[in-house]
């Protein structure tokens, strides 16, 4: 959520501002904004509009040529969304311009004060705070008015400012939202997420918490808050410009699920030890010895790496035999958990750096804990910050929503199992038949994938409901809620998602024609009590979509999927109900890559 782009150096820069913010289009937001000038002038010029990339783009003047700048995407926390509260934000001199992803926790305490000092906000946001913070502090250097400034606020922030006085540079701060450097040739950037620098460089600085930086258009330096110098290393990222394009698709999210299966063979390739009926996952620094000593694992994620996580659980108990569970990150971090040293934690996110799980990491750091990441970004804050863990590389995924990334990490759960459960108890012969089970998964995710024509036909005949109930037994459930959040998140029908046994125990009372039921229903030991399921909302004269791997005849229409080992079964069902949702939204003429009031990477609480 927000995007922050900047640069200096000696091309025009507003074209490269705009830029990089279209490059961060698919973090979610309502306006944009940016300011430019040049070492010579030292005057700030600013052109901000609510709506889209293109109206800001819209509104740039003829002349507005500059060689820094800044510019900025907001997703509203304070103030509705409008030009006024767009980013950047000035003071009254027009001599400071700040942007700021994050939230100040104490804005409100701050500008009760800073009016009655006589400053006149033009805003309702918490960011123009800093700005007036800054712009009347009385100190010699701008990295030292910011310091300031810092210095009471409270809360989460990654902040990009420059200062008329001071034109040859940008200073920047992090704690707890993304500021990474671009190291180009005579020439710096600064964003909040490396889609908007990859294609001018791939040398890159992660800055951590507590940390700033100078930018000039020949150097860089990063300090702490209280101005001590730190040692810093430009990383190579990656992810090649190409990975960010549409590459022939309508929509980012069409192109991303069309990727699973590629994505699923990178996640295994290399890691497989077939000698031992096992994997290797050298990033956990977790030796055999240790593995055995964990008696509990608690898992934590939030929205679609929290139902990455339910599966990741139920993988652990039944290939490890460790007792496992999945919890939100963000009630996790607020209930005074008992926190066990013989508990392993492992934190997912996409990005590594959402906010509610990295707080749950530094916290469980705190007290002692032992913490594993399951993320998609190298070099990201909860990678950073973990005692070890893995990477899913699902490479790069823009659309809002998240598919091949969620399919890529509930891998990197079943290889981790696999890895705990070789080391415990599971025997030879169960790791080899784990390990032919996900070397099929690729293929048989182009199946699924093949299938789009049929899928979509029944989307467009589900379109017209109101809402949709989902469910799941067990290792289905967290298929269904998974299921029922895609078609949510992109096609606004309500959905609500249950475990099958749940039914008679009260959301049987919503079943009517109207109401459709989408069943999971896998070819387990479970099969029967599933069949029951749908038994019972025949007989109300309910409508079901199953995705089964053979035909349900209680069913009105059915997909069937190719069938695995039990244990992989889920990764491979909720593919056709990703496809469902994209074809319900699609129906409906929704923005399927950017739906409304979501963003990206959520980097405030």
């Amino acid at each position: 959520m927000c995007g922050i782009v900047g640069y200096i150096g000696k091309r025009d820069v507003a074209p490269l501002l705009l830029e990089g913010l279209a490059r961060l289009e698919y973090r979610g937001y309502d306006s944009a904004g940016m300011v430019v000038n040049t070492p010579k002038s030292g005057a700030l010029k600013m052109v901000k509009a609510k709506g889209r990339v293109r109206d800001l783009e819209a509104r740039v003047p003829k002349r507005f040529a500059g060689t820094t700048g800044i510019a900025h995407t907001r997703w509203a926390t304070h103030g509705a969304p409008s030009d006024v509260n767009s980013h950047p934000h000035l003071d009254p001199e027009n001599k400071v311009a700040v942007v700021h992803n994050g939230i100040v926790d104490n804005a409100a305490e701050l500008r009760v004060k800073l009016e009655a000092e006589g400053v006149v906000f033009a805003s309702d946001t918490d960011t123009e705070v800093i700005t007036h913070l800054i712009a009347r502090s009385a100190a010699d250097s701008l990295e030292e008015k910011v310091r300031e400034a810092l210095k009471v606020i409270e809360g989460t922030y990654g902040i990009a400012v420059m200062h008329a006085d001071f034109a040859d540079r940008i200073v920047v701060a992090r704690n707890g939202s993304p500021v990474i450097l671009g190291i180009g040739e005579k020439e710096m950037l600064v964003a909040s997420d490396v889609a908007a620098l990859i294609a001018h460089t791939r040398q890159v600085v992660t800055l951590n918490d507590g940390e700033m930086a100078t930018l000039k258009a020949d150097d860089f330096r990063t300090y702490t808050t209280s101005g001590t110098l730190t040692n810093t290393t430009p990383e190579t990222v990656e992810w090649e410009a190409a990975s960010f394009d549409m590459g022939g698709h309508d929509t980012y999210m069409h192109k991303e699920m069309s990727e699973q299966a590629e994505a699923v063979d990178r996640v295994l390739r290399g890691r497989i030890d077939d000698r031992f009926s096992t994997v290797h996952l050298g990033g956990l620094n977790l030796d055999a010895r240790e593995a055995r000593g964990v008696r509990r694992i608690k898992i934590l994620g939030c929205g679609t790496s929290y139902h990455a996580g339910m599966i990741g659980a139920g993988l652990i108990e039944e290939l490890a035999r460790i007792p496992a569970d999945a919890e939100p990150a963000s009630e996790f971090r607020y209930r005074n958990p008992v926190v066990d040293p013989d508990t392993l934690y492992i934190a997912v996110s996409q990005s590594g750096e959402t906010y509610d799980v990295l707080a749950a990491v530094q916290e469980l750091k705190r007290k002692g804990a032992r913490v594993l990441g399951v993320v998609n970004v190298v070099g990201s804050a909860i990678a950073r910050e973990a005692d070890g863990g893995t990477y899913v590389h699902a490479g790069p995924e823009v659309c809002v929503v998240s598919t091949k990334c969620f399919t890529n990490t509930v891998v990197a759960f079943a290889l981790l199992a696999l890895h705990l459960g070789r080391i415990r108890d599971l025997s030879v012969a169960d790791g080899k038949r784990i390990i032919e089970g996900l070397r099929k998964l690729p293929g048989q995710i182009e199946e699924i994938l093949a299938m789009e024509p049929e899928i979509e036909k029944l989307a467009q005949e589900y379109a017209g409901a109101q809402s949709m109930m989902f469910i799941g037994r067990v290792r289905g459930y967290p298929v269904a809620l998974e299921a029922s959040l895609k078609l949510k998140e992109i096609s606004y029908i309500h959905a609500e998602a249950y475990p099958a046994s749940e039914l008679k125990h009260g959301p049987l009372a919503l079943i009517e024609p109207a109401l459709p039921t989408v069943a999971i229903v896998p070819d387990d030991d479970l099969l029967e009590k599933n069949r029951a399921a749908l038994e019972e909302i025949k007989a109300r004269s309910g409508r079901i979509l199953a995705v089964a791997h053979q035909n349900q005849e209680k069913a009105d229409h059915t997909i069937v999927v190719p069938k695995n080992e039990d244990e992989l079964d889920p990764i491979l069902m909720g593919i056709p109900l990703q496809l469902f949702a994209y074809h319900t939204a699609l129906a409906m003429g929704r923005d399927i890559d950017k739906p409304r009031n979501l963003a990206k990477s959520v980097t405030v609480e």
